[in-house]
């Protein structure tokens, strides 16, 4: 329990930070802090669990989306404002780091092995933020055909 609260804090903390960097609006600092950290947790939840790190990153990716649409909506700010702050944890630097690292010393057949790793990562956030647009979408565009009795 307590490493789940200390990848919170520091997840929430980088997401924050961020934020501060990318010059959020002060309001939504908090919020990007929490979209940050709740992606985060799930994609560590879904590791401790033992499940690859891809599709933890997919689903990772698909809560920090709907925890990003669900504050754009509440603050009335652009969506975009929290995806970015908070996709920041889940982002395979350390992984693309070694890619290019392993290029520099030569090693050519390990950098393409993290390449590789890296842009699968990074492609199964992408796959899961836009999942949840989609599902979201559609989800909006039933209730309201509900509404207008189509």
């Amino acid at each position: 329990m307590a490493v789940f609260v200390y990848q919170f804090i520091l997840s929430f903390f980088a997401s924050m930070g961020f934020g501060i960097l990318f010059n959020a609006p002060r309001r939504a600092l908090i919020s990007c802090g929490l979209t940050g950290a709740a992606g985060w947790l799930v994609y560590f939840t879904f590791m401790d669990m033992g499940v690859t790190q891809i599709v933890s990153s997919f689903a990772g990716g698909i809560v920090l989306t709907a925890v990003s649409i669900y504050n754009a909506r509440y603050l009335k700010m652009p969506l975009v404002i929290f995806i970015t702050c908070g996709i920041i944890p889940l982002v395979p630097g350390g992984i693309a780091y070694q890619a290019m690292r392993n290029v520099v010393l030569e090693n050519y057949q390990l950098a393409i092995s993290y390449g590789i790793e890296a842009a699968l990562i990074a492609s199964a956030i992408a796959l899961g933020i836009i999942t949840s647009e989609m599902f979201h979408s559609l989800v909006n565009t039933i209730l309201s055909k509900l509404k207008t009795g189509e």
